[in-house]
């Protein structure tokens, strides 16, 4: 800093126009894993004796959130790399009872057992339990068993999917298809959701490390459990 400089600047912090140096104090704190800086269990301060270290640092929770995906890298011990996803809006979701897995679009975040305020701001994360579009895995059932699922009785199929069910096939084919028919069971509860179009999954990867929502449907005696909770949540 110049002279001039200089003495402008004791001018401006005369006139109350500049922050005096003395005064400006450096923000060094961050997150930190360490147990030397807490206080012992009796309530007595402890000394430090080391400075902070890289390998006990934290950072700040993701907190994805539902919406245009967008990732971000983190350089982690070793040059390993986390994917740390601040928004997402699909994933790749695995039917379970069907063993078939298809990428479906996460249309809203319903229950979430450990924090309410994470259904409220639609956070995305480990075991929340989410509605997804059920279209991909109806599209799949239909061309695999050649069975209607979801549909109500006399509406009108769309053009694409009517010529999957009405299609005509061979003997040979239409043998292989009975076969498959005999299998092709789907539990009430489920069938109920795919005729709204949306079903209940759960996520199973971790957003903030791996940068992907991925999970699966909801089936059985874990449907009917988080059936049960999101309705008396409804009606308090």
């Amino acid at each position: 800093m110049s002279s001039s400089a200089y003495f402008r600047y004791l001018v401006d912090v005369k006139d109350g126009l500049a922050t005096p140096a003395s005064s400006i104090t450096i923000n060094n704190t961050s997150i930190s894993r360490d147990h030397w800086h807490k206080r012992r269990a009796t309530g007595g301060k402890r000394k430090p004796l080391r400075k902070k270290r890289k390998f006990e640092l934290g950072r700040p929770a993701a907190n994805t959130k539902l919406g245009a995906r967008r990732i971000h890298t983190v350089r982690t011990r070793g040059g390993n790399k986390k994917y740390r996803a601040l928004r997402l809006d699909q994933g790749n979701f695995s039917w379970g009872s069907e063993g078939t897995t298809r990428k479906s679009r996460i249309i809203d975040v319903v229950y979430n057992a450990s924090n309410n305020e994470l259904v409220r701001t639609k956070t995305l994360v480990k075991n929340a339990i989410v509605t997804i579009d059920a279209t991909p895995f109806r599209q799949w059932y239909e061309s695999h068993y050649a069975l209607p699922l979801g549909r109500k009785k006399g509406t009108k199929l769309p053009e694409g999917d009517a010529d999957i069910l009405s299609k005509k096939r061979s003997k040979k084919v239409e043998k292989k298809y009975k076969a498959r028919q005999r299998l092709a069971k789907v539990e009430a509860l489920l069938e109920e959701q795919f005729q709204s179009s949306r079903v209940l999954a759960c996520i199973s990867s971790r957003p903030g490390q791996c940068g992907r929502a991925d999970g699966y449907l909801l089936e059985g005696k874990e449907l009917e459990f988080y059936n049960r909770k999101i309705k008396a949540k409804k009606g308090k």
